[in-house]
């Protein structure tokens, strides 16, 4: 319905040759392969959907341990955070002069057909993400018995601030005030719900991450047959828990790689996208907000219903 522009591949991918990418491996093959046989090697490597199952399993396993031991561990933990986030600030100062670079040498290369084929590309995403967060609005309607008016003004504010800043969890104070006051969810939903939203529930990610993927591969003429598609949709989901609530350039990459190798998609084209993902990115924040408003609501309501329930 949206063909890819013929010469895109050249004007974005044009720093050199689109590398051979191995057949797409046997499902059971590829599901073990997400079992890490090393921690530390995956995370060398950037096998993220490995790091994030073993991730899960340790954190699983932490809770079974003293809880003298337990408060240690998530001290370092929280104190490692504390210092990869001053190093993520450090490097959102240096990236306009990365992205910047790679915008120089791909316009020098190839013209305005680059400026076209970007316009093309964040069309499609943006659009991508609109589609989802128009979704939301009729089930907070319907499963969170709301007025659709009352919905759009209590949900406004954040999805201000998530427009200026591309950040879930600096909209957090806004959604929180939302809850509170128009949404009319209790504090002991909103105080569980709002925050697991934020950190795991980020509808338009999956969906835009896999944009990405089926973009390039019709950019590079890759076809896509259902069972690379399945794949897609599986790591896509999975690959989103372990996105983190700050603008989607720092995990770009992370986020978006391993859906292209599962269905084996060329990444050459990702680091010029990379340079105009602040536009897709601005349309997948408002969403991700929108979508956690509507199931805090949903589910506060679901309770609601429950308690009342003879």
């Amino acid at each position: 319905l949206w063909p890819v522009p013929p010469g895109a591949v050249g004007a974005l991918a044009g720093a050199g040759p689109v590398a051979e990418v191995p057949d797409v491996r046997p499902s059971a093959q590829w599901l073990l392969g997400f079992i890490p046989v090393n921690p530390l090697k995956a995370a060398s490597e950037g096998q993220v959907v490995a790091v994030v199952l073993f991730a899960l399993v340790f954190g699983f396993a932490v809770t079974r341990i003293a809880t003298d031991r337990r408060a240690l561990l998530a001290g370092f933990f929280q104190a490692a955070a504390d210092a990869l986030l001053v190093v993520v600030g450090w490097v959102l100062w240096l990236a306009p002069l990365g992205v910047f670079a790679l915008a120089l040498v791909a316009g020098a290369r190839s013209g305005l057909a680059t400026a076209g084929a970007l316009l093309h590309y964040i069309g499609f995403i943006v659009l991508l993400c609109v589609i989802v967060t128009l979704l939301v609005y009729p089930l907070a309607v319907i499963a969170g018995r709301i007025g659709l008016a009352r919905f759009l003004r209590a949900a406004l504010p954040a999805q201000a601030i998530a427009f200026s800043t591309q950040s879930s969890i600096a909209s957090l104070p806004a959604m929180i005030q939302a809850s509170d006051g128009p949404l009319g969810v209790r504090e002991t939903s909103r105080s569980i719900v709002l925050p697991l939203a934020i950190s795991l529930f980020r509808i338009t990610s999956p969906t835009a991450n896999l944009g990405v993927a089926i973009y390039v591969a019709g950019m590079n003429g890759v076809p896509l047959g259902a069972m690379q598609l399945v794949l897609g949709v599986a790591v896509a989901a999975i690959v989103s828990l372990a996105a983190v609530g700050l603008p989607s350039q720092i995990t770009f990459f992370t986020t978006t790689g391993p859906i292209c190798l599962a269905m084996g998609v060329p990444v050459e084209a990702l680091p010029l996208l990379l340079a105009v993902e602040t536009v897709p990115d601005i349309f997948r924040t408002v969403g991700n907000v929108t979508a956690d408003l509507a199931v805090t609501r949903i589910i506060d309501q679901s309770s609601v219903r429950e308690a009342d329930a003879p």
